[in-house]
């Protein structure tokens, strides 16, 4: 497991234990973590700070987001995969797509290359979490 899904992974952590839902992002250019984030609707009370959205506002504006690459510990729902489409990254690795299959088509339509890890932390972190948490996760992915 490289460094930048082990950074994302510890902010879904981080994003879980101030009572939000484990969800984390960061944004690389050129080997270096420019932005991190993790899913804060619960803890600001806003329906669009998920982990990606905060990736991105924490990295701030950069001119061309082209040469990045956006790691996030879960696939990308469509609202995320649209600004990942809007800003022209190129790459999103996800921690897995098993417990969320996102908006992985949508992405790859719009000539985003798309890598699942399918990693097993990645996986538990979200079934633990739906599991203890189905209401908050149903109203997250609008059920």
């Amino acid at each position: 497991m490289d460094d930048f899904i082990q950074a994302a992974i510890a902010e879904a952590k981080q994003g879980f234990l101030a009572g939000g839902i484990p969800i984390g992002s960061v944004l690389v250019k050129n080997g270096e973590i420019i932005g991190r984030g993790h899913n804060k609707r619960v803890q600001d009370n806003d329906p669009v700070t998920h982990a990606e959205i905060d990736c991105l506002r924490n990295a701030g504006r950069i001119g061309s987001y082209k040469d990045t690459t956006l790691y996030s510990t879960l696939m990308p729902c469509y609202l995320c995969a649209g600004a990942v489409v809007q800003f022209e990254i190129k790459k999103v690795i996800a921690g897995e797509a098993e417990t969320f299959p996102g908006a992985r088509k949508f992405m790859e339509s719009h000539g985003v290359e798309v890598i699942d890890l399918n990693l097993d932390e990645c996986k538990q972190l979200m079934s633990n979490f739906i599991q203890n948490h189905s209401q908050l996760w149903n109203e997250d992915i609008g059920k």
